[in-house]
């Protein structure tokens, strides 16, 4: 169950910000170019992250991201490594704060209680942080019990907006072009960005064989791709690409539907607030063990670090759900990617010294999978600068 549990967090990790983002950036290419992008963004990430899975296994007195850079990349190596891994794990992590103390105002706002976003994600975050510190086991008890719901609510939504769903919105587009499609790539590859805390869960399952290892992140990374796609084929055969490409927030593409049902308004909602808990979870359990990796082995102080300085931070950028978004594609392309692909090329080495053989994982491909992983983290590069 732990390994299961594990696919469950690496899916509840990406099923989060993203989820919601998906429609407001794709509509305008139509389902079926939005479709192609994103089966090809889940490809160059699910590869990615077996790559950094078989670094993490590989490296002997492995307990993070921090240890793991330093001992296949050296010093420098590292220094850079964890200076991205905390801007991307900050930038994902106040995108799911601000999405969550959206949600929270509104829905509260419908049943007459005024209390401020700021207030809501304060509240929050502070209560899961006690979760993330007490350990892994009620992190995975917790989200499996959280994403359950979230999928079933999923469901329910989807079997209730198929019913008015037209073909002719699923044909439709609006004016784009080769540019806007790249532009917009780096949104939907931190969509699919769970693989932050693959560290963390590869310390966590450190008795799997390497079949495990690879069947937890496959399965962790096919649960959101059905869940996006089905998300996508059922918003867009509802309101058509015109009317979400006007869409700002989360909140305006839920309150999109309070025309046609008050409670699917209120499904749609718990939906969206479960995705982002679950996505909560997920970066914040990774930034905490990076914390205990990299800084401090102090309970208090890397909670601190954790969950108030991200809640500070979350002030300064109170309106910038979908930016934050862009900046951690950015950031991700390199430790993502680029870095993954560095340490597996060191692991891989002969005369690697701190080679662990014993239940480690090796991703299939060779050296041709490797050129097409830095070919696909130049094209989310570049959509990144192109935004």
């Amino acid at each position: 169950m732990k390994l299961f549990g594990s696919s469950l967090i690496l899916s509840g990790t990406a099923l989060g910000a993203g989820m919601l983002a998906i429609p407001m950036v794709l509509a305008q290419f139509g389902f079926m170019i939005s479709s192609a992008l994103m089966l090809l963004i889940f490809i160059g990430t699910t590869y990615s992250a077996l790559l950094l899975a078989e670094a993490c296994t590989k490296t002997k007195d492995n307990s993070g991201m921090s240890s793991v850079a330093y001992l296949t990349l050296g010093s420098k190596g590292k220094h850079f490594i964890n200076a991205l891994f905390y801007l991307l794990l900050v930038c994902m992590l106040i995108a799911y704060i601000l999405g969550v103390g959206d949600i929270i105002h509104k829905q509260l706002l419908d049943v007459g209680v005024d209390i401020s976003a700021s207030a809501a994600y304060t509240v929050f975050s502070l209560l899961m942080g006690v979760i993330v510190v007490a350990g892994k086991s009620y992190i995975d008890k917790l989200n499996r019990s959280l994403f359950i719901m979230m999928v079933v609510m999923l469901f329910i939504v989807i079997a209730s907006l198929f019913s008015n769903i037209r073909l002719d919105y699923l044909t439709q587009s609006s004016k784009y072009t080769a540019n806007d499609v790249v532009q917009y790539s780096a949104v939907i590859f931190t969509s699919f960005a769970s693989m932050v805390v693959i560290p963390s869960l590869v310390i966590y399952n450190r008795e799997a064989t390497q079949k495990q290892i690879r069947n937890m992140i496959l399965l962790g990374s096919v649960i959101p791709l059905i869940c996006y796609l089905t998300w996508l084929f059922a918003i867009i055969g509802n309101l058509g690409t015109d009317a979400i490409s006007q869409f700002h927030n989360i909140s305006e593409l839920i309150s999109a539907f309070s025309g046609q049902s008050a409670w699917l308004k209120v499904v749609i909602a718990l939906f969206s607030a479960l995705a982002l808990v679950t996505s909560f979870l997920g970066v914040s359990m990774a930034l905490y063990d990076q914390n205990k990796d990299a800084v401090t082995n102090n309970k208090l102080l890397a909670y601190a670090l954790t969950f108030v300085l991200p809640l500070a931070l979350a002030e300064l950028f109170a309106s910038q759900f979908v930016s934050m978004l862009d900046y951690a594609g950015m950031v991700l392309v390199f430790l993502a990617i680029w870095g993954p692909l560095a340490m597996v090329v060191k692991v891989r080495r002969p005369d690697f010294p701190h080679l662990q053989t014993e239940g480690s994982y090796t991703a299939a491909g060779g050296d041709t999978a490797l050129i097409a992983t830095f070919g696909f983290g130049a094209l989310i590069f570049i959509s990144w600068f192109m935004s």
